[in-house]
């Protein structure tokens, strides 16, 4: 007899998108790729909410970013039926020399060189958004391709990357006004769904 956790039957051909649970680090810092660590018990009770849900045979892609590892080892220690696998394109965008900063201490004239070319200016000195939304969308590509085969990728990773990905799936592959990027994504330790080829739904 299994003994694992009953999965709802979720429909096949379902790109889920997960946050990971809340991080330690003081509110309004810019954190980016700093790879700062979750909150332990607010993960598990993301893994355990999600172990519920997922599908057998889901196959997890996580950004190496250890808050997102974190939620990965938990999920996998109830679920060990999923695959695994590290996958960097789903790190969140690095923001450089500002990360660890809090935002409202970093100078306006670097936020204003930001918004003035938002798709090409690298904020923090390390990745635009250009270059941002182009390995998402590499990697977003792949997943459709599985959902299309009747797969089930489950990604643990940011809010910025989901964000990412509900432009891609209104077929919006570049965003030059910062006025334009969405402020919606899923609480943290919360999942969206991308149901092929449809849009975004919230879970």
């Amino acid at each position: 007899m299994s003994l694992l956790p009953r999965a709802v039957l979720a429909p096949r051909g379902t790109l889920w998108l997960v946050r990971h649970a809340q991080p330690l680090v003081a509110p309004g810092v810019c954190y980016g790729q700093l790879d700062v660590p979750a909150d332990a018990n607010a993960t598990q009770a993301a893994a355990q909410a999600l172990a519920k849900q997922l599908p057998h045979g889901a196959q997890l892609q996580v950004s190496p970013l250890q808050r997102c590892e974190l939620l990965a080892q938990y999920l996998r220690a109830l679920r060990p039926d999923l695959a695994y696998k590290k996958e960097a394109r789903l790190a969140e965008m690095h923001f450089g020399q500002w990360e660890g900063c809090a935002w409202r201490q970093i100078p306006k004239v670097a936020l204003d060189a930001w918004t003035a070319d938002f798709w090409q200016h690298r904020f923090g000195g390390q990745e635009c958004v250009a270059e941002f939304m182009a390995r998402v969308a590499c990697a977003w590509q792949e997943a459709q391709a599985q959902c299309r085969s009747g797969d089930v990728p489950v990604w643990l990773t940011h809010a910025g990357v989901i964000r990412a990905v509900s432009l891609l799936a209104r077929g919006v592959q570049e965003v030059h006004d910062s006025a334009l990027w969405p402020m919606d994504a899923p609480a943290f330790g919360q999942c969206w769904q991308n149901h092929a080829p449809e849009g975004v739904s919230v879970t």
